[in-house]
């Protein structure tokens, strides 16, 4: 899609793309980057490099005078959490179009430290940019590096339309639609629950009752009480999701997870199937005026909002009902202190 942008008294015409920079080495990274972003300069752009520290300074000491039309941003800050980072990297998009310039941005994805569903979890917001950021003129280009996971390699040829190679943009073959790289992202089945979790029937629309239920459960856990809100609020919306538009029998289960990232888990499940083209909450409802009309599921917040509560939001819809799996971190137990001389 293209989208006409004012750039003082003249009007140019900008198109969104999103691009992958696969490199080996610093001069694979920065014979892509650097033009990316000094076009991007002598454009009037607002020019955003996302990346860490290391890659920071070699892209400063390359681009030189330049630099100071680029704003930085630590990746780990940047990348903190999927749902919010599109959120706020849209928002951006969104009111620099309105300024009459193009929002272009160098994100360097944090992978290395990530557990798996996080990793899924990122892949799948790579995918999604392509529907949310459609009719921002915004320009985005994600560096991987050759010394990063097979999978995560493969995974971005998927995401991104198209490949940048040195400064020429080649389209990526493998590119999936975006809804279907997500419906993939979901293909697997849940674990099933641990046998000792906490099992609820949910046969009254007692929202009150069942917020205590669950703040009483995540209270004897590790949770921080801001994190316990969250859970109460995006409970809610789940459980009353589920009591309007599911089929009985509703249960709610909770328990928490040691292995691998510790988390406190809330499932929903009932008997009821999601129809086609619901969208799952993955697109954030756009908030400027002339924003075209909502998110995917016809404006509403409630599942983008419990997108942007939880830590890992998990769906799955079929013949055999629906389940919604709500993943919040739990803080690292501390190291026991050692006293010695």
């Amino acid at each position: 899609m293209i989208i006409m942008i004012r750039t003082g008294w003249a009007t140019v015409s900008a198109s969104f793309t999103h691009r992958v920079l696969p490199y080996d080495g610093a001069d694979e990274f920065l014979g892509g980057a650097l033009p990316f972003l000094r076009d991007g300069v002598e454009a009037g752009d607002r020019v955003v490099a996302v990346t860490g520290v290391g890659r920071e300074e070699l892209l400063r000491d390359a681009l030189g005078p330049a630099a100071a039309g680029v704003e930085f941003a630590d990746a780990a800050g940047w990348y903190a959490h999927p749902s919010r980072t599109l959120a706020d990297c849209l928002g951006d998009a969104d009111n620099t179009a309105w300024q009459g310039r193009r929002l272009r941005v160098l994100g360097d994805p944090v992978w290395a430290t990530r557990p798996p569903l996080e990793v899924v979890e990122w892949q799948r917001v790579e995918a999604m940019l392509n529907v949310a950021f459609q009719g921002t003129g915004a320009s985005l280009l994600c560096p991987y590096a050759a010394s990063l996971p097979a999978g995560v390699v493969a995974a971005a040829r998927r995401t991104h339309p198209e490949t940048l190679r040195g400064a020429r943009a080649v389209p990526n073959p493998g590119y999936m639609d975006p809804w279907a790289y997500s419906a993939l992202c979901d293909s697997e089945p849940l674990p099933p629950p641990p046998g000792d979790a906490d099992a609820l029937k949910i046969d009254r629309p007692d929202l009150y009752w069942l917020r205590a239920y669950v703040g009483d459960y995540a209270r004897h856990t590790r949770l921080p009480e801001e994190g316990v809100q969250r859970l109460l609020v995006a409970v809610t919306e789940i459980v009353t999701n589920a009591l309007r538009h599911g089929e009985p029998p509703i249960v709610l289960r909770l328990w928490t997870e040691a292995t691998g990232e510790p988390a406190l888990v809330c499932e929903v499940t009932d008997e009821g199937r999601w129809p086609p083209g619901t969208g799952h909450g993955l697109v954030p409802p756009r908030t400027t005026p002339d924003a075209p009309g909502g998110d995917e599921g016809g404006g509403r917040f409630g599942l983008w909002a419990v997108r942007l509560l939880c830590s890992i939001v998990q769906i799955r819809t079929g013949d055999g009902g629906t389940t919604v799996r709500l993943r919040l971190a739990l803080p690292a137990v501390p190291a026991p202190s050692v006293n010695g001389a």
